[in-house]
């Protein structure tokens, strides 16, 4: 629980602009994506991370039908961390060739095949308590984080296999 105490704040939007292969990060910062790719179920994007001492790497995945962000870091080496993917509950809209997502707060970090862990509860119903998120899209995050995890824990914490239900099949650059 990351937000213990901190200043509740707005939702982060991010944006993704395909024709510009440019991705609009929530404090305004435009980095250049080596790779988008748009399927039926979402959209993946690859870009480097520069000056970020944790990862030099992200692959992402956009799933709207979800209410998810499947992000896989290529993390620097001193800096690993124990999971495979991290997934955020964001809302994410689509006008053609550009997309934007609305973190709604949860996290939830993918151990494939061993476990998971819901993050940042805390910052979600400090937000909804200070109104800066609609009871509704509290309760959305909720809702997608609760099927996400049971989803997930129905199929042994195989990111791929759960998915396979819906017929969303992922792929990335290094996998």
């Amino acid at each position: 629980m990351s937000g213990l105490g901190s200043t509740p704040h707005p939702p982060k939007v991010e944006t993704f602009d395909v024709p510009a292969s440019v991705n609009v990060d929530p404090k305004g910062i435009t980095r250049a994506v080596e790779r988008y790719r748009v399927e039926k179920f979402g959209l993946y994007l690859a870009r480097p991370a520069p000056g970020r001492a944790q990862f030099h790497y992200l692959e992402s995945w956009l799933l709207p039908v979800l209410g998810l962000r499947v992000t896989d870091f290529w993390f620097n080496p001193g800096h690993e961390r124990d999971q495979d993917f991290y997934l955020d509950v964001v809302d994410i809209e689509r006008d053609g060739d550009r997309w934007r997502a609305t973190d709604l707060y949860l996290d939830i970090v993918l151990r494939d095949k061993r476990g998971l862990e819901v993050l940042d509860t805390d910052e979600l119903l400090a937000a909804a308590t200070a109104g800066l998120l609609p009871a509704a899209g509290a309760r959305a995050a909720l809702e997608t984080a609760y099927g996400t995890v049971e989803g997930l824990a129905r199929h042994g914490y195989e990111l791929a296999a759960w998915l396979a239900t819906m017929d969303i099949e992922l792929d990335w650059l290094r996998r």
